[in-house]
């Protein structure tokens, strides 16, 4: 590459980029529509930021609140609420935490379980019909670079 081919790669570079930003930002409307689905799916008066709430219980059992905020990344006021209007809609349960009986931790209940995982398998099927065309390598490739760009989200210093 020569010196005066550099601005044309910066400028790919910089259309590339606005391009995926575009489509990511697409992507995440669509998301943030199919997630007051699954939300709904779960309980109708179940906030859509909620799911991740519950994804995040179901992934590791039972956690603190301050651990929970942390796993999701949103502040502990936000989920103090969340876990409150959960817990009044009998989708979540706090327990005295048997480490520290001053403390407690937050679960799923065996209703919020069966009902999350009613939804998440809704969402799968939602998935497997738009996606029923799609070549499994691409799948894996989409999985892969999704992957990879969560994993650079996990190291921006924002």
């Amino acid at each position: 590459m020569t010196h005066h081919d550099a601005p044309a790669f910066a400028g790919d570079r910089d259309q590339a980029i606005h391009d995926m930003e575009e489509q990511l930002s697409f992507l995440w409307r669509r998301a943030r529509a199919n997630g007051n689905k699954v939300a709904r799916q779960v309980h109708p008066d179940m906030e859509p930021g909620a799911y991740g709430l519950l994804a995040a219980l179901q992934r590791k059992g039972s956690l603190r609140l301050t651990d929970l905020a942390a796993e999701i990344g949103v502040g502990k006021p936000s989920v103090s609420r969340q876990v409150t209007l959960l817990e009044s809609l009998g989708i979540v349960r706090k327990t005295a935490d048997p480490l520290d009986g001053r403390a407690q931790t937050i679960s799923l209940t065996e209703e919020g379980a069966r009902q999350l995982s009613a939804a998440q398998t809704a969402r799968r099927h939602v998935f497997h019909d738009l996606l029923a065309d799609w070549p499994v390598d691409d799948l894996s490739s989409l999985a892969a670079l999704l992957t990879r760009l969560n994993h650079s989200y996990r190291n921006d210093p924002m």
